[in-house]
């Protein structure tokens, strides 16, 4: 019988085996997503009453095919709700990225794998999100891992930065007067920061805010003015009893104008 010491060395080494026969299996993103903004991005479906209802759609349910990647920049099968570890000390529901993600599946190629990079954080305004501030930095951040770590020479790339964000800067006048600017200035950094100038960016109307200037940032957001980038209007869509939140079947309908906007561009 072998002795204790030798059992213990053939158990890690059949770890070891088994850890790299996992990582070897598991697949990298062909086609890179960044999710940012707030918290109708991070996914407030299903949780707007207290703990999230653990209800997932078809439409946004696992696939071998989508993944995301984790706060620890590992990638591994993507799941409702998508941003947890990242939207911190917030109750995590459905978002719009699984669906998004399952309405491409009908256009792109069988062999393309989706990586989703969830960045959002609720209830920040876009000056959280500006060059130099701790939102921003950990977005770019994790869009150069995403890009590391997916293998570019592999024919990965990256497809576009979907952006749901501007709630919380309709509670003073000088934001939303100022947001048009602001918005033009991030995405003109982050093409920067990510050295893709042609970065394709999704922007999502405000359905709803924080405070009563709500139709002064969504015409600053339709106001704003730059190459490649779509706007896809949320106003209209089913919004929780909080009268803040998209609902579930909301988020799952926003999911599928993005893939929309984002397919139209190919």
């Amino acid at each position: 019988m072998a002795s204790p010491q030798l059992q213990l060395q053939v158990l890690a080494l059949l770890l070891l085996l088994a850890t790299t026969a996992t990582a070897t299996a598991t697949p990298t993103p062909t086609l890179i997503f960044l999710l940012g903004g707030q918290s109708n991005m991070g996914g407030r479906g299903g949780a707007t009453n207290g703990p999230w209802d653990g209800v997932v759609p078809p439409e946004c349910a696992p696939s071998p095919r989508i993944l995301r990647l984790s706060p620890e920049l590992r990638w591994e099968e993507a799941r409702e709700p998508l941003h947890a570890g990242i939207d911190v000390h917030n109750v995590l529901g459905v978002g719009p990225g699984m669906s998004f993600a399952h309405a491409l599946f009908r256009a792109i190629p069988p062999s393309t794998v989706i990586g989703l990079v969830p960045c959002a954080q609720g209830g920040t305004p876009i000056a959280n999100w500006t060059r130099g501030t701790e939102l921003y930095e950990r977005m770019v951040a994790r869009g150069r891992a995403a890009m590391a770590t997916a293998g570019a020479g592999a024919g990965a790339r990256m497809g576009a930065l979907l952006w749901y964000q501007g709630e919380a800067d309709t509670i003073r006048r000088e934001d939303a007067e100022v947001y048009a600017r602001k918005m033009e200035g991030m995405v003109r950094d982050v093409r920067r920061d990510l050295a893709l100038p042609e970065l394709l960016v999704i922007q999502v109307g405000i359905a709803t805010g924080q405070g009563k200037f709500v139709e002064p940032v969504r015409e600053a957001q339709k106001a704003v003015r730059l190459p490649f980038l779509k706007y896809v209007d949320a106003k209209g869509l089913p919004i929780a009893n909080d009268y803040t939140h998209l609902t579930t079947p909301a988020q799952v309908k926003l999911g599928k104008l993005l893939a929309k906007a984002y397919l139209s561009t190919l």
